[in-house]
């Protein structure tokens, strides 16, 4: 994955950045499959690799397949970066630690799950029926914002192709 995500960054070409792009998300689809999260992994494989694939080869066919060179220094994006990255693990600060035993998630929302699960939902799998059941509008919710985003991308790509057809 690390080799993969260094070609992505090194490249200019980008049709090979956007295959690339697919071969990483299906690496970390694999590697989520390793790991026992089976769900993750099924979405990053659809998400990732699909989808994204899927739109950012349809916009590759409207645009130029080089990348630009830039205007601005490299220290700008680099800033950006860092200022967002040290935001985020601000935002960590606060949580508990990894695999700490006396945390909130261990004594109140696990054991309900795994309590109430087969008598709730009669589904087997415990994280089946969390995502399917208990999750099962957030989950609607977050179908609806893929189905949206895609709908708004290919209204736009279909309005740009108008009006170059009007103009020839």
């Amino acid at each position: 994955m690390a080799l993969t995500a260094y070609a992505v960054a090194r490249l200019h070409n980008l049709y090979a950045v956007v295959m690339l792009a697919g071969i990483y998300s299906l690496l970390a689809a694999v590697m989520f499959v390793v790991l026992d999260a089976v769900d993750v992994a099924f979405t990053e494989a659809a998400v990732g690799a699909g989808i994204s694939t899927v739109l950012a080869l349809g916009t590759l066919a409207l645009t130029k397949s080089r990348e630009k060179t830039p205007r601005h220094t490299r220290i700008l994006p680099l800033a950006v970066c860092g200022i967002t990255g040290a935001a985020l693990v601000y935002g960590t600060l606060d949580l508990e630690h990894y695999g700490d035993p006396s945390a909130a998630p261990h004594h109140h929302v696990g054991p309900e799950y795994l309590a109430r699960s087969i008598p709730d939902t009669g589904v087997p799998n415990v994280v089946t029926s969390v995502l399917a059941s208990y999750r099962g509008y957030d989950t609607l919710g977050e179908t609806t914002v893929i189905f949206t985003a895609g709908v708004g991308v290919v209204l736009l790509l279909g309005s740009w192709r108008r009006k170059e057809d009007d103009d020839a």
